[in-house]
């Protein structure tokens, strides 16, 4: 791993087993601000990382910490500064993509409406903002839970595979929209991809393998 700022996020001593398959052992990492890369071939564990750092895995040992909050001792806290969501969910298909977004003032008080629009547009979302989410195509869905990243004002924000099922418009726009906010020292992006997302400048990179 490459490190070139003060780190948001740190893991320490991690170890992740699923039964019969050894991911991670006594893995440590500092995660910086700016945009940190997560990449590796199918089944290194980039997916399970990622669910590490928000707290949606517990790890056998190790501990995590942001900003002075440990997840083992202060697991409100600690989760209410990372923005997560399963790209794969279906929790929130009942919802309107505007219903989604208004829902997430609860966890993430720091949320910004105001940047909403932009992203929307810029994501060709607007059309669906009404839509409930199970009527949206996998692509569409992750777009809203980009969006909702952007404007979520949470000091980590985790991305599985962000650009699957987007549109080449819609790759350019958020490789756009990270480059704005990788200079924002009080936050950490972490994007989990099989390679280097062209044209994004990278704090860090945690390589899994191939």
């Amino acid at each position: 791993m490459t490190q070139d700022h003060s780190p948001i996020l740190q893991a320490t001593n991690l170890t992740f087993h699923y039964p019969g398959q050894e991911l991670f052992s006594n893995w440590s990492a500092a995660i910086p601000a700016g945009v940190t890369l997560v990449r590796g071939g199918d089944g290194r564990g980039k997916s399970s990382l990622l669910r590490l750092l928000a707290g949606d895995l517990e790890a056998q040992t190790g501990h995590l910490e942001i900003k002075g909050a440990r997840l083992d001792e202060q697991p409100d806290v600690y989760r209410r500064q990372v923005f997560w969501v399963d790209p794969r969910s279906e929790a929130f298909d009942q919802m309107t993509a505007r219903e989604y977004f208004a829902s997430l003032h609860v966890a993430y008080p720091g949320f910004d409406d105001a940047l909403l629009p932009a992203l929307t547009e810029g994501l060709s979302l607007t059309p669906h903002l009404d839509k409930k989410l199970y009527m949206l195509s996998t692509g569409s869905k992750r777009k809203v839970w980009i969006a909702a990243a952007f404007a979520a004002g949470a000091a980590v924000k985790l991305l599985d595979d962000a650009f699957a099922g987007l549109d080449k418009a819609s790759i350019n726009f958020v490789a756009k929209m990270l480059n704005q906010v990788a200079g924002d020292l009080g936050r950490a992006w972490v994007i989990a991809l099989y390679e280097a997302p062209e044209g994004v400048g990278l704090a860090a990179v945690v390589d899994l393998g191939d």
